[in-house]
């Protein structure tokens, strides 16, 4: 039987592929250099297929502001003060139809190498993903390499209104942009903006700060913001024009697909209306039959309004990832992570679960853990859990730290969106041949890419750092037990007596033979009785166990 367990790689194009370990803060792209495309070798792409991967999802793909000037091509040059970091953020899109030159040999040829990196991925027997940036693009958004026909955005808006259905931005009326920061940022002429147009996190005047998403612009999906409507709120009328923000994203999605993307991982998907996305996803599935929308929503209240819209696959960032974070350190027991997944019970199977990202503080970081080691336990429990997809974030398998005073960001923890970089040389050590042995189980093993889930702590209670479930699938039973404690654990595992009715699994001595560690053992499995479990400190088991 096919696996149906997706594996998500998340891999920050331009830094994977870096080998320059220059490190200079706030280099340049000569000093620093810059990981390209053609780094996704058929070698690395194979050697991501051996390890379970089964989706590469390539963030920074589509051409953003940077302080690089490829000018000489005919690329716009972006003006500093409106770019954050020397490479530039990848969600401030200056060219929807356009691959970012840092990523090419040879820039001339970005879009064919972009096609090839299409076939190889693919030739791998993997699937691609790719950023779709739909709530906001760069201040100085200008495509140079849309399609003939295809009009831009903002072109024919009327600036003389804040709010206008067709225009595909908003606008203060008579009010230059004057932010609360140098508009020179070092440059002759400083950055010009009239009228200024509203901010993408959603700041509506002509004046925000260094903490707003200064260099993005909102689009406007036909959401009167000034007369109190939300995306949350916002229905289109039947009587209404389809808005041209709708048409244009459209378009833009429908070209992405065509040249053999298999994903968007749709960022900041819930400040978009979710008729919008009802009305494209319907339209692209059409076109393109099985091609996967991934939605970043953070409000537990909208994710059905948002799946019921189309989205396969939501983020559980405000659930899962926010409490296997507080468990790893131990600001919370172990049953709140059944308290998490119980509460997207019915719609468990679509959502995505993951231990890092982009915007979030690698694991080895001093302000999370401190040691990637200690987030083993929660790397079991994520992977296995459940049938639905798990991410993981290009060098939390072997470590890296995101401790780095890269740049604009300074140290926080968290590896830089924003600068030229590069991931620590180190990439084969004990860490990632677990990560690997954990993601080959999740993707392989019958009982977790195509079972049943039996979660056994409401048996046992008297836990409260071990964490203790089933998985069932015809032919192949599994005891998963992960240890999320700083010493070594001897716990008695209650196997409540529903959970050989619901499994339908005979009583009696068992074979058990430990994936993750390779140990076998005979156990004996009675109703609603304890089996013995030894554990070393942050360290997991999964019995595989036959009669």
């Amino acid at each position: 039987m096919a696996s149906n367990k997706l594996i998500i790689y998340q891999v920050f194009t331009r830094l994977y592929g870096n080998r320059c370990q220059t490190r200079k803060p706030f280099g340049t792209l000569e000093e620093n250099g810059c990981g390209k495309m053609n780094d996704f070798t058929p070698t690395v792409l194979k050697q991501f297929r051996e390890m379970g991967i089964t989706h590469v999802w390539y963030t920074g793909i589509l051409r953003h502001a940077t302080m690089t000037d490829y000018s000489r091509y005919g690329i716009p040059r972006q003006h500093p003060a409106v770019v954050k970091g020397q490479a530039g953020s990848p969600y401030a899109v200056c060219d929807y139809y356009d691959v970012d030159p840092d990523l090419a040999v040879d820039v001339e040829k970005r879009i064919q190498e972009f096609d090839r990196l299409v076939n190889r991925t693919h030739r791998a027997g993997l699937k691609m993903i790719i950023d779709f940036v739909p709530n906001h693009v760069a201040r100085q958004y200008q495509s140079i390499a849309k399609p003939q026909g295809v009009q831009d955005l903002g072109e024919g808006d009327d600036t003389n209104k804040g709010f206008d259905a067709q225009n595909n931005f908003y606008y203060c009326p008579g009010q230059s942009f004057t932010p609360y920061f140098d508009l020179y940022h070092g440059e002759k002429e400083p950055y010009t903006e009239f009228p200024a147009r509203a901010t993408g996190n959603d700041c509506f005047h002509n004046a925000p700060s260094m903490n707003d998403w200064y260099e993005t612009v909102k689009l406007n999906y036909g959401v009167d913001y000034y007369a109190g409507v939300t995306p949350s709120s916002f229905h289109l009328p039947a009587d209404a024009p389809v808005p041209s923000t709708w048409t244009k994203m459209l378009h833009i999605l429908l070209y992405w697909a065509a040249k053999g993307v298999d994903g968007f991982r749709c960022d900041m998907a819930e400040m978009v209306p979710a008729a919008f996305w009802a009305w494209a996803t319907q339209q692209v599935k059409e076109q393109h039959p099985g091609i996967l929308f991934i939605g970043e929503v953070y409000n537990p209240a909208e994710y059905r309004h948002y799946l019921a819209s189309g989205f396969d696959y939501l983020y559980d960032k405000v659930g899962m990832y926010d409490t296997l974070c507080d468990v790893l350190r131990h600001r919370r027991p172990v049953q709140a992570i059944t308290q998490a997944w119980q509460q997207c019970d019915d719609i468990r199977q679509h959502m995505l679960y993951f231990l890092e990202n982009h915007d979030e503080q690698r694991l080895a970081s001093d302000f999370l853990l401190g040691d990637a080691q200690k987030a083993l336990p929660a790397l079991v429990v994520a992977a296995l859990l459940q049938q639905n997809p798990f991410m993981l974030y290009a060098g939390q398998e072997w470590g890296e730290r995101g401790m780095d005073t890269e740049g604009f960001s300074g140290c926080d923890g968290r590896t830089t969106i924003f600068d030229y970089w590069a991931l620590q040389p180190e990439r084969e050590n004990v860490l990632s041949d677990y990560y690997r042995r954990v993601l080959l189980i999740a993707r392989h093993e019958p009982a977790v890419a195509n079972g049943t889930n039996f979660d056994l702590m409401y048996a046992n209670t008297h836990l409260t750092r071990q964490y203790a479930f089933m998985r069932k699938a015809k032919g192949q039973l599994l005891l998963v037990v992960a240890n999320f404690d700083d010493v070594p654990a001897h716990v008695g595992i209650n196997i409540p007596g529903h959970a050989f009715d619901h499994l339908s699994i005979p009583e009696g001595d068992y074979q058990a033979h430990d994936l993750l560690n390779g140990a076998d053992s005979l156990m004996s499995f009675h109703r609603d009785a304890a089996v013995s479990i030894s554990l070393e400190p942050r360290q997991s088991v999964v019995l595989s166990l036959h009669p």
